[in-house]
């Protein structure tokens, strides 16, 4: 079913939300999608196992999600939590270096693994006869790393690597760092999640293994298993495995938190090899961990609204009016500490970026002093509803929607609670969040342009 919606005319925009509306209605009438039904237990050690079935297919997703991240790092070790991610595909008592992976490429699967800012997830997707043998791995590195003195300095260079070429070669990249690192004074999101370069050069044997003893172990995890599984499948498996585990004494996570917001932040950065003016609007916000009940849907809403797709007040204001080639907003609400609401622009030519950030101000007045209308907010819960059951078709990304909330502290209750959130939602509701929490002194503005062109020196020029 083709719900593209590549419009430009009213007419065809209105047109597209009536076809996701219909079909989402088909979806949820027809029977081919239906909430999920998700069962929970806790293993003797403390570990949280999560089951989601989905029998279409004879295959399971298989996640194990800690409650660490890059915000975890002691200060002066930025980058250590990435860097325990890259040295769990090492070597343990039962197993080679690299074996890892070998192990699920050769029974047709694949593995990955990912680094936030609250939390760390290993992945799995294998066919159902192999789920024993991937948890028997996971268990296994899970408590019996060995971390070696040659592969902590080859990975440390991988991670160094990876940095250059994903921040360091990316002038948009850099922006973000250096926009989130005014956004946040005090919480630990001021740093980023692969680290600052002068302190992954000296990440230690001992830093990976003090990090390593204090968040992994399974009192400490949580089990995502969906698939071609039930509960009562899984749990003797997990016993069998991750069970055999003793848990560890964890520490409380303690996160410092930020001052009152006193002051509007602004971040400029010139590079030579930026191709288009660019402007960043952050605003720090509160997430669904952290917000009252409804407020993080509002904000969802409301940035769906402002820039969310081609019917939005940004696209048709900036990009339609020939202010932008690309305008957005977005919101990410899944943090620990809290969320963020995110607005782009990219100025048409001979747009300056001075107007283009001010018709976004008059965009956003313009929503905090008239709010949003009825037809806003219908078809905005409508494509959110719509999204939310389109993802849950994906095996994986259902799988992380709960393995990620529930690793910073929402339940199963909360997570499935959010559509009924977001159906309740008045016009108050939205206008209250757009001005209580999009006011200036909560945000950081940055632009990311070319340097003036007196700064940049010919090639020739500088040989002689």
């Amino acid at each position: 079913m083709d719900t593209n919606c590549r419009y430009t005319t009213r007419h065809r925009r209105a047109l597209c939300v009536l076809a996701i509306v219909v079909a989402l209605t088909g979806v949820l009438m027809g029977g081919a999608w239906a909430k999920p039904v998700v069962s929970t237990f806790k293993l003797g050690n403390g570990m949280e196992v999560v089951v989601i079935p989905d029998h279409r297919v004879p295959v399971v997703t298989h996640m194990v999600w800690y409650r660490a991240g890059a915000g975890d790092d002691p200060w002066g070790t930025s980058g250590i939590a990435h860097f325990l991610e890259h040295l769990m595909f090492k070597s343990t008592a039962k197993m080679k270096s690299g074996e890892f992976s070998r192990v699920i490429s050769q029974v047709g699967g694949r593995d990955n693994a990912a680094t936030t800012l609250d939390t760390t997830c290993y992945y799995e997707r294998v066919a159902k006869e192999h789920l024993r043998r991937v948890m028997e791995l996971e268990a296994d590195r899970m408590m019996n790393l060995r971390l070696l003195p040659d592969e902590i300095n080859t990975e440390r260079n991988v991670i160094l690597e990876e940095r250059r070429t994903t921040v360091d070669a990316n002038p948009l990249s850099i922006l973000s760092e250096q926009m989130f690192a005014a956004l946040y004074l005090n919480d630990p999101y001021h740093r980023p999640a692969l680290g600052w370069e002068h302190e992954m050069e000296k990440l230690s044997l001992n830093d990976a293994a003090t990090f390593y003893k204090r968040f992994y172990a399974p009192n400490n995890a949580i089990l995502v298993v969906a698939g071609d599984v039930t509960a009562e499948e899984v749990r003797p498996l997990a016993e069998a495995t991750y069970g055999q585990n003793r848990p560890r004494g964890i520490a409380e996570r303690v996160r410092a938190h930020e001052p009152p917001a006193v002051a509007a932040r602004r971040v400029r950065f010139e590079d030579p090899r930026n191709t288009a003016p660019l402007l960043l609007r952050y605003y720090r916000t509160p997430g669904y961990k952290t917000g009252r009940t409804g407020e993080a849907e509002s904000l969802d809403v409301l940035a769906w609204i402002a820039g969310g797709d081609d019917t939005s007040r940004m696209y048709r204001k900036l990009v339609e009016g020939k202010i932008a080639v690309t305008a957005g907003a977005k919101y990410d609400g899944t943090g620990l500490d809290g969320g963020r609401v995110d607005f782009v622009v990219v100025p048409a030519e001979g747009v300056t970026l001075e107007k283009a950030e001010a018709e976004l101000d008059a965009l956003i007045v313009d929503l905090q002093q008239n709010g949003i209308t009825q037809d806003e907010l219908d078809q905005a819960k409508s494509a959110l509803e719509a999204n939310r059951v389109f993802e849950s078709d994906n095996q994986t990304t259902l799988a992380q929607r709960y393995g990620q909330g529930i690793a910073v502290g929402r339940s199963v209750a909360e997570i499935d609670g959010v559509p009924d959130h977001i159906a309740a939602l008045t016009l108050d509701d939205v206008k209250r969040v757009a001005v209580e929490l999009l006011k200036p002194e909560r945000s950081v503005t940055g632009t990311l342009t070319l340097p003036p062109a007196a700064a940049v020196v010919p090639p020739t020029a500088a040989k002689q």
